[in-house]
């Protein structure tokens, strides 16, 4: 075993280097420095079983070489040597981590062999102890994680059934309301009246249909069934679509969309189910929380390697609060008040960009309106 003498008194180190000689086997050699920097540089440099100490250093007193000696070599055992028979003092070396405190006049061969052995294994001991320790404390941390991930599944999944319920049950009780009518007055209605009828009929069934869908579509996300199915598409042609598809929506309110397109827009490889998934929701978020007669942007950058979409809008913005949980199933921001909707938009949109190896990003300020930046890599045709 190699120790490590700091001892400035060269007749106490020879006296110390007899007696570690007269151990059996000669299991232990000694290396000798006189102040604690020899020491400390001496352990940066080499590696040791254990520490005798002297506590009168020329460049260090008592208790206070302790504190950079472990700083340096945390699991080294050391036993402290002292001119002092104090039991103080004695005590405070080992509060402050030493193994061992010989007084140097009682010191022999067999207390000196004793009190290295034991501080070893000690010292050992106890590392062997910290690391079981610190392997169950690891382990328990990790099972409260579990815990407290399944409770917040089970939280989850009872929220998202009362607030699936909750979304459904509107347009349930708006078909069963329209159908008891015209169950019960539909021979007496006038054709206007059962037109408007019927036109509400068919708006709860496609609100019921579109939730079922949404729902349908992250199920399939979480379970890993979303896959890419790559098509060559020319997204400038896409974007147009797009617009026309919202056309009705934008007279209704007013609204102005202004589409422009910059860059390398070359024909690529896109899944087009799953562009039509993140354009048509943020479109429609758009159109739905504008004020009248306001203006949307969608702007189209085309680079490279990837594509930039970004969607602009002048509305109600969206609070700081909120926008951390925005991509969240079934999660609304705070400010929308009556404007219709599941709060499923945003987290499909989230999937499918994730699912295309893209980015999403959201800039918004309330009563200013609200930015959409999407970054979405371009997969090119290969040729051989």
């Amino acid at each position: 075993m190699k120790i490590l003498l700091i001892e400035d008194n060269l007749a106490e180190a020879r006296l110390l280097e007899e007696f570690l000689k007269n151990a059996e086997s000669n299991q232990f050699s000694l290396f000798h420095v006189k102040r604690l920097g020899e020491a400390l540089q001496e352990l940066s440099r080499a590696t040791y079983d254990a520490i005798l100490l002297d506590l009168t250093l020329p460049d260090s007193q008592g208790l206070a070489s302790l504190a950079p000696l472990m700083k340096q070599a945390p699991n080294l055992p050391i036993v402290v040597l002292t001119n002092t028979n104090d039991d103080r003092l004695a005590i405070e070396a080992v509060r402050k981590g030493a193994q061992d405190y010989l007084v140097k006049r009682q010191v022999n061969f067999g207390v000196l062999i004793r009190s290295l052995s034991y501080a070893i294994e000690r010292k050992q001991a106890l590392e062997s102890l910290r690391a079981v320790n610190e392997a169950l404390e690891s382990r328990v941390q990790e099972r409260t994680a579990e815990l407290v991930k399944v409770q917040e599944i089970s939280q989850f999944k009872s929220e998202f059934v009362s607030m699936l319920s909750h979304d459904i049950r509107s347009p349930l009780n708006t078909i069963q309301l329209i159908s008891g009518l015209l169950q019960n007055s539909g021979d007496k209605l006038p054709k206007e009246k059962k037109n408007s009828h019927y036109q509400l009929l068919r708006s709860a069934i496609k609100s019921m249909a579109q939730i079922l869908d949404e729902v349908s579509f992250l199920g399939r996300a979480d379970s890993g069934k979303l896959l890419c199915e790559f098509q060559l598409l020319n997204l400038e042609i896409f974007c147009h679509q797009l617009i026309e598809e919202a056309q009705l929506s934008l007279k209704e309110k007013h609204l102005s969309l202004i589409f422009t397109s910059v860059g390398e827009l070359k024909e690529a490889l896109w899944d087009e189910s799953l562009l039509r998934h993140i354009f048509s929701n943020l479109l429609s978020n758009a159109i739905k929380y504008s004020p009248q007669n306001s203006i949307i942007q969608f702007e189209l950058i085309g680079q490279e390697k990837k594509v930039i979409f970004q969607i602009h809008d002048e509305g109600i913005g969206i609070p700081k609060e909120d926008q951390e949980h925005l991509f969240q199933p079934f999660h609304r921001a705070s400010n929308v008040g009556s404007v219709p909707g599941t709060g499923l938009g945003l987290s499909i949109v989230k999937k499918c960009v994730d699912t295309l190896g893209g980015e999403i990003s959201v800039h918004s300020e309330i009563g200013v309106g609200t930015t959409f930046a999407v970054t979405l890599p371009v997969v090119r045709e290969s040729r051989e």
